[in-house]
């Protein structure tokens, strides 16, 4: 398996989008959020991408977007491995003495995947609950 920095290109991420079953944005939306991202990283093999990821950020919030693995490919710990590598970037991103704080929006019962690598439910003691509106046109 090989793991590429930045090199994830719209078409690989419309096509594993939907290999999930998840409603795709548009081709436009999708370039400019793929350009836009702090750090992406593809997962390859035989030369084709089956997994990928998406970090967006300012230096202090960061949110960890569009974690996939094509189905076919699940289960041999490829979005572990991913996810540990956006969780690295941010660690390397984060200077001494300072904070940063990750967050995301897991696929309904995916939150253990997500809690094995240190993510916390929300609400709890310190936030309340996650919020998200949609937009459609």
């Amino acid at each position: 398996m090989e793991y590429k920095e930045n090199a994830l290109s719209c078409e690989d991420y419309l096509r594993l989008r939907e290999s999930v079953g998840w409603l795709n944005f548009s081709k436009e939306q999708s370039k400019k959020a793929l350009e836009n991202s702090l750090y992406t990283v593809a997962a390859a093999e035989c030369g084709k991408i089956i997994g990928m990821g998406r970090l967006i950020g300012d230096g202090m919030y960061y949110i960890i977007a569009d974690v996939v693995v094509h189905p076919t490919y699940q289960n041999k710990g490829i979005g572990r491995e991913i996810l540990q590598r956006l969780i690295a970037f941010v660690d390397r991103e984060t200077p001494t003495g300072g904070r940063s704080s990750i967050q995301l929006i897991a696929e309904k019962g995916k939150e253990a995947f997500y809690q094995k690598a240190g993510f916390r439910l929300i609400p709890h003691e310190y936030c309340g609950s996650g919020m998200r509106r949609v937009i459609r046109k």
